[in-house]
């Protein structure tokens, strides 16, 4: 999680005024908020992130010290896969995380036969990663997500528009999930073959092969 530093400075028997920093690493705000404490002209002193929530100083201590207890260091890698012919759709999904001084992988996958397009089937398994993210406790954590569908990637970055009624819902659902978990998502285009344990999983739930299962690595 990145924040910025807004604090008010005030002189003694003089004028006051608020500064804002640049945004940095919670560890990093922390220590130079405490050294601005250090000068005794700190009136009142906020931490603000991404989200635009405030939080105090000894909330964010509290939150440092739960993180090696929590998910963290988050990468995510899904992928889609359609058959024209049966109207089905497989979604995979693999996450990466630390949690308690453990390396995890958490592979995912799930069969729907709702969806009408590769495009949708692809934004469904990323909804399907979202969604575990939830369930693993993640929260307020950058996350990287990454996937091989340049239309999903580049219309989340907003570099293309995404004008299909059907796309724009499941791009407004994973957005609106992100916002409530305080994910802030760096959205990777990478190639199939870097994407293929996500691939992998999508065409097995094609193939009635159901998975969840949560390893170290």
């Amino acid at each position: 999680m990145n924040v910025r530093i807004e604090w008010m400075y005030k002189k003694n028997k003089g004028p006051s005024t608020t500064f804002t920093s640049d945004e940095m690493g919670v560890g990093e705000a922390l220590l130079i908020a405490e050294d601005l404490e250090k000068t005794g002209r700190v009136k009142k002193l906020d931490f603000v992130d991404q989200q635009g929530q405030s939080w105090m100083k000894k909330e964010l201590k509290k939150y440092m010290k739960g993180v090696e207890t929590e998910p963290h260091n988050v990468q995510v890698y899904f992928d889609g896969g359609f058959y024209h012919e049966t109207q089905k759709s497989g979604l995979g999904c693999v996450i990466y995380y630390e949690k308690d001084g453990k390396h995890l992988r958490l592979r995912r996958n799930a069969a729907i036969e709702e969806l009408k397009t590769n495009n949708e089937a692809e934004y469904a398994a990323l909804h399907l990663a979202v969604k575990e993210l939830e369930l693993l406790g993640v929260h307020h954590l950058p996350v990287k997500f990454s996937g091989d569908s340049q239309v999903v990637i580049n219309q989340l970055k907003g570099e293309w528009p995404c004008l299909e009624e059907e796309l724009s819902r499941w791009a407004d659902r994973i957005e609106d999930l992100l916002h409530k978990l305080g994910i802030e998502p760096e959205y990777d285009l990478v190639t199939r073959k870097q994407n293929k344990e996500a691939d992998r999983l999508a065409g097995q739930a094609l193939e009635g092969v159901s998975i969840t299962s949560t390893h170290e690595h």
